[in-house]
């Protein structure tokens, strides 16, 4: 969102660092920042579920924009138009507080998903959709078709910045083509299934994960599968994520060669700047490459 909207808007994210945004609680000065605000961005109710049920509400139905349509997900076009009319989803997704005459305020709740995962994991699409850098640009074009109407902006200003945003993004992407070229041997394997629209991406092999539900520990069957997997595999790489407990793992991976490397789906120690989103594409790909032999110690 930032890299789209005009510098004065103001863009606020609901969900703190190191925060889940399926099991936060709103403050009753966020809700109210949500009543003035002028466009709600999220991802939608498979990631924000806390906002889920104030969000169907007929007080915010015409200013949420959810950013991921699972149904649509099949035709890779998780933005434009979760396929609804065009514009019936128009007023969805920029959150805005008029703070201050003529400056917007926006609630960016895209970026962040944590803990609760009782989403679709390993049971339906993969509704991370932030790490597809394809996906993203889908979504930096619904997020300025969605600011082009609020007063005071100017559209042209939007096309430049999203003008701007591809391009960049577009370079980025083909240094880090250039970048994974000699980790396309390594085995991945991850916390959570959360990596994967990254992964496919950039042509990376995701071998296994360890819990399909984040918040617990996986069953005695799946412990054993996965250590068979991991014991078959080589140049194994472990990715770790920093939101969840890291100790009931390590019997799993006791005597195994492997290394590794923690990679933060929700970017939080990236500052939300027009260049955020690329900075977070180069960390998911300094994540891989800290697993690659010569960079990395057992």
């Amino acid at each position: 969102v930032r890299a789209i909207a005009p510098e004065d808007i103001e863009i606020t994210s609901l969900v703190p660092a190191g925060a889940s945004p399926h099991t936060y609680q709103m403050r009753p000065s966020q809700r109210r920042a949500l009543e003035q605000a002028d466009r709600i961005f999220w991802v939608g109710p498979e990631i924000e579920t806390f906002l889920e049920r104030l969000l169907s509400g007929a007080d915010f139905q015409q200013k949420q924009v959810a950013l991921w349509d699972e149904h649509h997900d099949a035709d890779h076009h998780p933005v434009h138009g979760h396929d609804r009319p065009h514009h019936q989803a128009e007023d969805r997704h920029h959150e805005a507080d008029h703070s201050a005459p003529g400056d917007h305020q926006d609630n960016h709740q895209g970026n962040h998903h944590d803990n609760h995962h009782d989403h679709q994991h390993g049971d339906g699409e993969d509704p991370h959709v932030w790490l597809d850098p394809e996906l993203a640009l889908e979504m930096a074009e619904e997020i300025r078709h969605q600011l082009e109407g609020l007063p005071g902006v100017e559209s042209e200003q939007l096309s430049a910045n999203l003008e701007r945003f591809a391009r960049e993004l577009q370079t980025a992407e083909t240094d880090i083509r250039q970048r994974l070229g000699d980790a396309h041997d390594i085995a991945l394997f991850t916390y959570h299934d959360a990596f994967r629209r990254f992964a496919e991406h950039y042509g990376l092999s995701i071998q296994g994960v360890l819990t399909l539900n984040p918040e617990r520990s996986p069953g005695a069957r799946h412990i054993a599968a996965l250590q068979q997997q991991l014991q078959r595999s080589h140049n194994v790489c472990l990715l770790m994520e920093p939101q969840f407990n890291r100790q009931w793992w390590r019997s799993i991976t006791e005597g195994i060669d492997l290394n590794i490397s923690t990679w933060d789906p929700l970017a939080a120690d990236i500052e939300a700047t027009a260049q955020g989103y690329i900075q977070f594409q180069y960390a998911l790909t300094d994540a891989v490459l800290a697993c690659l032999p010569q960079q990395t110690e057992h």
